[in-house]
Formats: C-alpha cells, sequence, structure tokens
C-alpha cells in the first residue's frame, strides 16, 4: 500500500512517516513548507535509511494535486496539511477558511477522481463544546470557539457526508487532545515558528535560555494544584495510532471518529517538573491572570479507539518531557 502524507514533512506527519515505513508502507510525502521546513524530511530519511518520496505542492493548487497523483499510485491519504494557530486564525480567519477548507475540497475531488477512497484525517478536540463534561468522548456535542477548531469540524461534516453518499470510501476522524515529544532519535520534533503558543514548546524554549520565563496563566482552577490540567499525548504513540488507523480502513467503510490522548490528565505544574527533571534544571516561572475562556480540565475519554483500532497510549510525561528536550538540545545545530 502506497499512502500520501499531507503536511507530512509537519510535525505529526513526520513522526507518523517513521511509523508506517518500519511497518513496510511506502509513502509520499506532500507539502508546501508554509509551516515546515525541507531539512525535517533529510533527516527523515536519515531516520528510515532510505530516500522518501517528496511533492512541493500547495493544495490549493488542484493541477498540482492532480498530477501527484496521476505520478504515484496512491492507495490511502492521511491530511494532516492546514494552517493551525489558534490566535491567528482569529485575526485572519478567511485565511484558514481557505486554505483548509479549499484544500481539502481539492484533495477529495482527486481522490475520488483517481479511485482512491481510504482516508484518515487529522482533526483535533478543538471541535468539542467546552460545556461538554469530561472526560471528552466521540458522540459528545460539537462546538468549537475559533475559525481553526470550525474548519476542523466542517471537514468532518464534509467527510462524514461523502462517506453516507458513497458507500465506498472509508474514513477514520482522529481527534487528538494535545501531542508533545518527539522522535527518541531527536533528529524530528516540533518546530513552532515564532513565540509558541503551546505549553511545552515554549516550555523548551525556555529550558535552552531562547525565552526568559514561563508564564502559568492562573494557579486558582479546581484542580489539585491550581494549574489547568490537559490530556498530553507522546507523538510517537500518536504516531501509532495513525498506523492503527490505515489498518481498521482495510477492514471498515465508512467514517469513524476516535479520540486519541491518554485518557488523563497532566497539570501545567506537573509538565513543568517534568521538564525540569529531564534538562536537569530549574526554570523560570510567573504565575499570570487566567486567559478568557480557558478550561479547568480536558482530557479524552480513549474506550472507543482501545476497543476498535486496539490503541492504548504507552509513553507518560517524563518520556515525553525527555524526549522533547532531546529534539530542543539538537535543533540548535540545525539550521534549515
Amino acid at each position: 500500500m502506497k499512502i500520501l502524507l499531507t503536511g507530512g514533512a509537519g510535525f505529526i506527519g513526520s513522526h507518523t512517516a517513521t511509523v508506517l515505513i518500519e511497518k513496510g508502507y511506502e509513502i509520499v510525502i506532500l507539502d508546501d513548507f508554509s509551516n515546515s521546513k525541507p531539512g525535517a524530511v533529510a533527516r527523515l530519511e536519515q531516520i528510515v535509511g532510505r530516500e522518501i518520496a517528496l511533492e512541493h505542492v500547495d493544495l490549493c493548487e488542484k493541477t498540482a494535486v492532480e498530477d501527484v497523483f496521476s505520478r504515484h499510485k496512491i492507495d490511502c491519504v492521511l491530511h494532516f496539511a492546514g494552517l493551525k494557530a489558534v490566535g491567528e486564525s482569529v485575526e485572519k480567519p478567511l485565511l484558514y477558511y481557505e486554505n483548509n477548507l479549499v484544500g481539502t475540497l481539492n484533495l477529495l475531488h482527486v481522490m475520488a477522481d483517481m479511485g482512491v477512497k481510504k482516508f484518515v484525517f487529522s482533526s483535533s478536540a478543538t471541535v468539542y463544546d467546552s460545556r461538554n463534561p469530561v472526560p471528552f468522548m466521540e458522540e459528545h456535542s460539537i462546538g468549537p470557539v475559533n475559525p481553526y477548531g470550525w474548519t476542523k469540524s466542517m471537514i468532518e461534516q464534509i467527510l462524514l457526508d461523502l462517506s453516507a453518499s458513497d458507500p465506498e470510501w472509508a474514513v477514520t476522524l482522529l481527534r487528538y487532545f494535545n501531542p508533545i515529544g518527539a522522535h527518541p532519535s531527536g533528529l524530528i520534533g516540533e518546530d513552532p515558528q515564532g513565540i509558541p503558543n503551546n505549553l511545552v514548546p515554549y516550555v523548551a524554549k525556555v529550558a535552552a535560555g531562547q525565552l526568559a520565563t514561563i508564564h502559568i496563566w492562573g494557579d486558582d482552577y479546581d484542580t489539585p494544584d491550581g494549574t489547568g490540567v490537559r490530556d498530553y499525548i507522546h507523538v510517537m504513540d500518536l504516531a501509532r495510532g495513525h498506523l492503527l488507523a490505515v489498518e481498521y480502513l482495510k477492514t471498515h467503510k465508512g467514517c469513524k471518529v476516535f479520540n486519541l490522548g491518554t485518557g488523563k490528565g497532566y497539570s501545567v505544574k506537573e509538565v513543568i517538573s517534568a521538564y525540569e527533571k529531564a534538562c536537569g534544571k530549574s526554570l523560570p516561572a510567573q504565575i499570570d491572570a487566567r486567559r478568557a475562556g480557558d478550561l479547568a480540565t480536558v482530557y479524552a475519554n480513549v474506550d472507543l479507539a482501545e476497543k476498535e483500532l486496539g490503541f492504548t497510549a504507552e509513553l507518560g510525561i517524563e518520556q515525553m518531557c525527555a524526549d522533547s528536550w532531546n529534539w530542543q538540545k539538537k535543533s540548535l545545530v540545525f539550521d534549515e
């Protein structure tokens, strides 16, 4: 089976590539490098010990997408590509709706024309209504609060409608919680542009001396230590989840939604403590006011993924932080 990874040079796509290749799949990476770097593919090739087919293509250019499918006999698509910064989506909603929706529609049109009907979608826990009880379950109500989340929700609905219209489609929608960590080699990892929006990449840059202090947004939540609790999942566990989703599509048609998380939460202070252990030093942190819209506790119910995909997260917060720090140290010497 040959698998196309859109956005395959990015954080989750590149790690998933290592797992797929290890399992014997042939892959093609498609990326426009708007939020990733070609150097990541070169380091990915170091890890897997072989050359990887790479297509420098923007999904919003339909003719270019058609050309990729005409030159590669694709059997399945894992769709990671898309703009993903929540704050930027609020500032530039039209950019997000155009890029994420048009790119996906172009991809699906070409797939339909070429008879390629196996599809794994990189969705997000941001699609859930925050008023749902914790833990979040797949059947809970949808209610994103930003354009990024709405693009994920809209694409989910497109895929639900598409699979309902044609029983040959086999689709899985994977709702991630908070992927962190890095490949154990330290050769690939999360490399956000500018100041990171998420906790662990920010902590990593403080540990590396690139940022001054960690900001803890509120310490008076109804949680064991007062700081927000989130479901962090190691990116290599998440990558395994994609492999299991591909295997699932071989015997299941229709469209199915799965949460991918650990099924438990770690607080901000617990994450910082684990990172301090990983980097071997105390990290400066300050308490700031709560951010509007932040919830006290968010984590996944992962029973369905365990039951139907055979998925269970294996790596804990200490390993997540150790691998993140290993990547952060090595990434300081990369210059792509």
